[in-house]
C-alpha cells in the first residue's frame, strides 16, 4: 500500500464523511496525523459548510445582505462545532480506515516525542531547579 492521496472525487466523497477503499488506508493516517493534519481537518469541514450555501442563496427571500450575514455567522457556528469537535472526528475517520481507536493520537504524539521531551528538560531547567524565574 502506498500513501496516494485521492483523487478529488474521492476527496470530496471523504470530506463529506464518506469511507475510502482500504488502499487509501495509509493516506487516510498520514491526513490524520501530518503537522497540518488541523488545517485539513478545517478544509473537510469549510467542504460540509459550504453545502448549505447555494440553497439558502436561491430559496430564502430577502435582502442579499441578510442572506450572507446568515451564512456567516452558521460558518461561525460550523467551524466552532468543528473545532470542539476535532479530535473525535479525526479518530472517526482513522477507524473508519481500519485503524484502531486512538491511533491518529498516537501519531500525533510519536511525531512530537522529541520536542515534548525537550520542552520538558527546559521546564524543569526553569522551574525546578531553585533557581529565581528570569525576569519577564
Amino acid at each position: 500500500m502506498t500513501r496516494q492521496p485521492p483523487g478529488p472525487l474521492r476527496w470530496l466523497w471523504y470530506a463529506l464523511g464518506g469511507g475510502l477503499p482500504s488502499r487509501y488506508r495509509e493516506w487516510v493516517l498520514f491526513d490524520a496525523t501530518c503537522p497540518s493534519w488541523a488545517w485539513r481537518h478545517f478544509a473537510r469541514a469549510f467542504v460540509q459548510m459550504n453545502l448549505a450555501v447555494v440553497p439558502i442563496m436561491l430559496f430564502i427571500p430577502g435582502p442579499l445582505w441578510i442572506r450572507l450575514v446568515a451564512i456567516l455567522l452558521g460558518w461561525l457556528v460550523a467551524l466552532q462545532y468543528a473545532l470542539y469537535n476535532m479530535h473525535e472526528s479525526v479518530e472517526h475517520r482513522v477507524h473508519k480506515a481500519g485503524y484502531p481507536r486512538g491511533s491518529a493520537q498516537a501519531g500525533r504524539d510519536d511525531a512530537h516525542a522529541d520536542e515534548r521531551a525537550a520542552a520538558a528538560v527546559r521546564y524543569d531547567a526553569r522551574y525546578r531547579s531553585g533557581a529565581p524565574p528570569p525576569p519577564q
